[in-house]
């Protein structure tokens, strides 16, 4: 059992060069004509710009908060937390380098129909994806081996928590900044180009065109990259951070097998799902039809044949961890919840599909409502995002209830686990191993959601180079379904995020009581709403997930306005631009350079705000049962939040898309101005504010886990 992390760090070198085989194998396709690549390069230098500005306005934040950790926590905390956040940043700089690279690539091959654009695309995005899961693995067991394995430091398991607090603070940034880029940009082109001046979407005349292809790029796979390389590594961490927190294991102590077992089974499940996302990865073929539901079905298969070996590996592995020991009651309780996570993931992400795809309902009646305008189109989005929620948490409580079913069946009455063992300790435990569950597959979900920029981009290029329709519509094709992928890795994401900050508020609470014990405090921690300061806490907590939502979407708004006159100006003051005269090009470095120096600026009150708000209220007085209460606020409505704004904004855009593709009127009609007009409300609810809040809700939890010793010592505790 002891050889488990180095398997688990073993598979993630082997995603690593799965990653580095994908990259040869997008690089050796061809860009196309020089027009192409100019465009390819437009987009890569704004990307990188971007990226590299953004990483220095972070790194600033990182450093300020390592000092902190080293002061009140310790440095090897520090040296992980900073180890996190630099994988994070590599992970995400390492996908947009390819995506650039392959959206060019993906026009090319589109010349030839989609079964040989859909593999480019898919590999480009699985250089993304598998560099995301193998450097958030890779890195979680380095951690784990060198600091708890090898050099058993104190406070070890707080050292190992940290790292993913690293990982938290640039997805977040991360999130938010590039969604505010690319949000601005592409509210700015679709308003100005399409509903005033009349032109195509990515038509070459527009100014903003080029800044909203990079935004794609920062915002939906560097940032979405960052965003699930923190889910990830998270949804590990819960499992190992309950266990240890619960057990007060020290790494320089003898630990029992069964608590082994405990603190290893969610590194098999990750090495499993590692295992079977490689498998998977080479099943996804594209076929000759540009129907959507094809293309779904060839890009789906990785991901289907990744779920079924997981399930499989995980039957095996209870048995393995759990059979033979006295201590458990039933392996296949464990197992039980594992699989009831991933499927309750699974199918979070098809309710995203039923509500963001133009195949179903919802979206179609969004698109009749534009019929009569924008205020329909809007309320109508609006309430199928409000009805998605319903199903989604109805959703989420069964996949809750199933794991801590199954983990109560697998612990019992835990005889040899520790005579202190928590009252529903083996159910919390089934619900933090329900998170790894959902997120096993991540090398092969992020692949299939990273793919969707890239064809967004392809049909971009292929506007812009002016090549045949022909190449546009495959490109569209490949487009409209990468927006219901993007909504069912969201899905993915928002579940294991409830679950993870669920198992690590938890954690939360063991910490206090054994920082407490250590240091001799008589401190309570009771989540009784009688209390005023958690009454209250519940309240803030509840409240900080819209605050937060109001900031970005009101940083996209102001953003875009400085587009909008931007690419207004240079129609007028350019002569021949609008015309579309040879020779007169737009000056799209400005508008890059717009969106740039607006989210740069914007993002630091909202992503400050997750990690300064609990380090305020924890060392307030009565601010640890305060904090209790603002956590579990938060992660309720925050929850809730990101499922509406997700949803509601990807119905919106394929709404748009839906009318484009020649229904009620097609494109140019006033149903179509009217499905634009919802389409640029959805954009900053579903890539900028709603993403950003699965992140908020960990971030949170995980700051206030690892300061947990830091609150109890504090001056008013």
């Amino acid at each position: 059992m002891g050889v488990v992390p180095y398997l688990a760090f073993l598979s993630a070198v082997a995603a690593l060069g799965l990653a580095g085989f994908f990259y040869v194998d997008v690089r050796r396709a061809s860009p196309g004509d020089d027009r192409m690549v100019f465009l390819m390069d437009q987009i890569n230098a704004g990307a990188r710009a971007f990226l590299k500005q953004e990483y220095t306005w972070v790194a600033a934040f990182v450093a300020v908060l390592a000092v902190l950790i080293s002061v009140l926590i310790g440095i090897p905390a520090a040296a992980t937390y900073i180890i996190g956040a630099v994988l994070s940043a590599a992970a995400g700089y390492a996908g947009m380098t390819v995506a650039t690279m392959a959206n060019a690539r993906t026009t090319e091959a589109a010349k030839e129909g989609p079964a040989k654009a859909l593999p480019v695309a898919f590999r480009g995005g699985a250089v993304m994806g598998f560099s995301v899961a193998g450097l958030a693995l890779a890195g979680l067991m380095l951690v784990y081996i060198v600091f708890v394995l090898l050099l058993k430091v104190d406070n070890a398991f707080q050292v190992v928590t940290a790292y993913g607090l690293g990982a938290s603070s640039i997805a977040l940034f991360s999130r938010v900044g590039g969604g505010i880029f690319t949000k601005a940009a592409d509210v700015g082109a679709d308003l100005v180009g399409k509903v005033e001046a009349g032109i195509p979407e990515d038509d070459p005349r527009n100014p903003a065109v080029i800044a909203d292809n990079v935004g794609d790029n920062v915002g939906d796979v560097a940032g979405m990259g960052a965003d699930l390389f923190e889910s990830y590594a998270g949804s590990i961490i819960a499992p190992v951070a309950l266990t240890a927190f619960s057990f007060s294991l020290v790494a320089d102590a003898d630990i029992a097998d069964g608590q082994m077992s405990l603190l290893f089974f969610p590194m098999f499940i990750a090495f499993i799902g590692m295992i079977a996302s490689i498998i998977g990865s080479f099943l996804v073929k594209g076929g000759t039809s540009t129907d959507s539901q094809a293309l779904s079905r060839a890009l789906h298969m990785g991901t289907n044949v990744a779920m079924g070996l997981t399930v499989l590996g995980t039957l095996a592995g209870a048995f393995w961890f759990f059979g033979d020991s006295n201590s458990f009651a039933n392996p296949l309780g464990l197992a039980v919840s594992v699989i009831g996570g991933l499927v309750v993931g699974w199918a979070l992400g098809k309710t995203a599909e039923y509500y963001t795809s133009d195949h179903f309902g919802p979206v179609r009646q969004i698109a009749e409502q534009a019929e009569t305008g924008p205020a329909t189109t809007i309320l109508k989005g609006i309430s199928a995002g409000m009805i998605s929620v319903a199903a989604s948490v109805l959703l989420l409580a069964l996949g809750i209830g199933i794991a801590f079913w199954g983990g109560e069946w697998a612990v019992g009455d835990a005889t040899g686990l520790g005579a202190d063992l928590p009252e529903g300790f083996g159910g919390l435990y089934g619900i933090a191993v329900a998170a790894i569950g959902m997120l096993a597959t991540t090398g092969v979900v992020v692949s299939v959601d990273a793919y969707g920029p890239i064809a967004d981009n392809a049909g971009g290029i292929a506007e812009m180079a002016e090549l045949d329709p022909s190449v546009r519509e495959v490109t569209d094709a490949l487009d409209s379904l990468g927006n219901t992928t993007a909504a069912v890795a969201k899905g993915f994401a928002v579940g294991s995020a409830a679950l993870t900050a669920l198992a690590l508020f938890k954690s939360f609470e063991f910490a206090i009581r054994d920082a407490a014990a250590r240091e001799g405090k008589d401190i309570e921690f009771a989540l009784d709403i009688g209390q005023v300061e958690v009454f209250l806490g519940l309240f803030v907590g509840a409240m900080l997930p819209f605050l937060f939502a109001a900031l970005t979407i009101d940083a996209v708004g102001r953003a875009a306005n400085k587009m909008i006159e931007e690419v207004r100006r240079q129609f007028r003051e350019i002569p021949g631009l609008r015309e579309g005269k040879p020779g007169v090009n737009p000056d799209s470095a400005r508008c890059v350079a717009i969106s740039t120096q607006a989210s740069l600026r914007e993002m630091v009150i909202p992503g400050g705000l997750a990690i300064i708000v609990p380090l305020v209220i924890g060392f307030l007085p009565g601010g640890i049962n305060a904090l209790g209460g603002f956590l579990a606020g938060a992660l309720v409505s925050g929850f809730a939040l990101a499922i509406f704004m997700a949803n509601a904004g990807g119905a919106w855009d394929n709404a748009k898309k839906y009318i484009e593709s020649g229904h009620h009127g097609g494109k140019g009609s006033e149903p179509h101005k009217a499905a634009v007009v919802g389409d640029t409300v959805g954009d900053p609810f579903k890539d900028t504010s709603g993403p950003a809040m699965n992140i908020l809700i960990k971030v949170m939890t995980i700051v206030s886990l690892v300061f947990a010793s830091a609150f109890v010592n504090g001056p008013f505790a």
